[in-house]
């Protein structure tokens, strides 16, 4: 079962009135820990943020 913030964290991100460093930071967890239990909970995460969370790098390779 989720804790108090936890559980508040994922509610105000899914209500997009935090952000997902600012309801991380609230619950206490990493963005990669909070974009994975955002996940186990079904509350969708945008592509970019859960990239950026967990470390993805969605830009185009340069061809230096």
């Amino acid at each position: 079962m989720a804790s108090n913030g936890l559980s508040s964290a994922m509610t105000l991100y899914g209500a997009r009135t935090l952000t997902l460093s600012q309801a991380a930071a609230q619950a206490g967890l990493s963005e990669a820990e909070f974009v994975e239990q955002l996940e186990r909970h079904g509350i969708e995460v945008a592509e970019s943020e859960r990239a950026r969370a967990l470390g993805g790098d969605t830009s185009p390779a340069s061809a230096d």
